[in-house]
């Protein structure tokens, strides 16, 4: 059973950077596809970005392509979302999401283990 913990949320002001991370532990983080999702209030949780186990291939949602960056380090059992020119939008609850495979994976409902979330706010 993984288990994934996420830190670095907080408050920014807009065109200001966060990083967020994810740990996991309890299973092979290798083996598995990492994620990253956002929840809005009143909205469906969202797909952000994913990064196959290698790190070899990564995709993003059209949203946030150019302004933030997904890695991972194995040897951590971490992955990491790096958040640049940051915007009201971009508030919400982020969560870290895991399958295992090695494939890019955008739905959340494919994801099998979830961290708890950690919030982001953005003011304008």
């Amino acid at each position: 059973q993984v288990q994934l913990v996420e830190s670095g949320g907080g408050l920014v002001q807009a065109g200001g950077s966060l990083r967020l991370s994810c740990a996991a532990s309890g299973g092979s983080f290798y083996w598995y596809t990492m994620g990253w999702f956002r929840q809005a209030p009143g909205l469906e949780r969202e797909f952000v970005a994913t990064i196959t186990r290698s790190s070899d291939i990564t995709h993003y949602a059209d949203s946030v392509k150019g302004r933030f960056t997904i890695s991972r380090d194995n040897a951590k059992n971490t992955v990491a979302l790096q958040m640049n020119s940051l915007n009201p939008d971009d508030t919400a609850v982020y969560y870290c999401a895991g399958v295992e495979g090695n494939a890019i994976v955008t739905t959340p409902g494919a994801y099998v283990y979830w961290g708890q979330g950690t919030r982001v706010t953005v003011s304008s």
